[in-house]
Order: C-alpha cells, then sequence, then structure tokens
C-alpha cells in the first residue's frame, strides 16, 4: 500500500487563499492532477511542479499527468475532497521506473502548479506494453478539519 505525505507548503498555500477545492461562487473546484516521478520529493523544499523530475511522455505516459476530477464537499466544518481513480495503459514498449505519485492544483498561475501532496509505493514500478496503473484513491482524497 503506497504512504501519503503532504508537502509543507499545501499548508501555507491553503491559508492564503491558493487552493480552492471546494469552488467558490459557482465556480467549480480547481483542476487537480498526478503525475509519476521516480525520483524522491523533498516535502520541505519542493513548492512547485516544476521542481520535480517528472516521467518524460512516453509509452503511454502523457507530461503534466491526468485529472483527478475532484469535488469538494464540506459538512459541519468538515471538508472532504473525493477523486476519481486515475489509470495509466502502457503503450509502445511501456513507461517507468516510477515509485512516486504527485498530486499538485493545475489551476493556478502563480504560484504556477503549486504542490499538495504524494504517495510512495515503496519501490520503483515500470509498466510493460499494454500493463495498467490504478492510483487507487479510495473513499476520500484529503479531508480537511
Amino acid at each position: 500500500m503506497a504512504t501519503y505525505v503532504k508537502y509543507d507548503v499545501f499548508t501555507e498555500d491553503l491559508a492564503s487563499g491558493v487552493h480552492d477545492l471546494f469552488g467558490t461562487a459557482g465556480s467549480g473546484a480547481n483542476t487537480l492532477k498526478v503525475i509519476l516521478s521516480n525520483t524522491a520529493p523533498n516535502v520541505a523544499t519542493d513548492e512547485l511542479r516544476s521542481q520535480t523530475t517528472e516521467l518524460t511522455t512516453a509509452g503511454g505516459y502523457t507530461s503534466g499527468g491526468q485529472s483527478v476530477a475532484n469535488v469538494g464537499t464540506q459538512t459541519g466544518g468538515v471538508l472532504t475532497v473525493v477523486a476519481t481513480d486515475v489509470t495509466w495503459t502502457a503503450t509502445a514498449g511501456g513507461f517507468g521506473p516510477f515509485q512516486y505519485v504527485i498530486l499538485y492544483n493545475d489551476t493556478p498561475s502563480s504560484p504556477l502548479d503549486p504542490l499538495i501532496a504524494y504517495w510512495n509505493y515503496g519501490s520503483s514500478i515500470s509498466l510493460l506494453d499494454t500493463e495498467t496503473f490504478t492510483v487507487d484513491f479510495g473513499a476520500t482524497l484529503l479531508t480537511i478539519t
């Protein structure tokens, strides 16, 4: 099972209004995406997608990752963000290796593509042609109380 790790900057960015995880005044929540990397993230210093070492576009993986189709709801002062699972299917020889699935916010332009969290899968994964990899977010992507 993958281990969830929050970037330090996420708390500051959330408090300063960088992330809209709920949607305001009729607009939807910001677009969250996941990318793949085989380089260990640094939660203390990494703040933007540009500071990650993402896989290059090849074999069924496209740089920039995939949207998680997130939706936020608030009940009793608790914000719950749910997301649609993301699946990659390897083509033309496959792609990898990767060990980390990195969540970032694709909507803000300043700061551009701020990081939120990542999942560490414990060891490198490579996909061969036609193999799939699914990021299963479970019942909730994240909860803020």
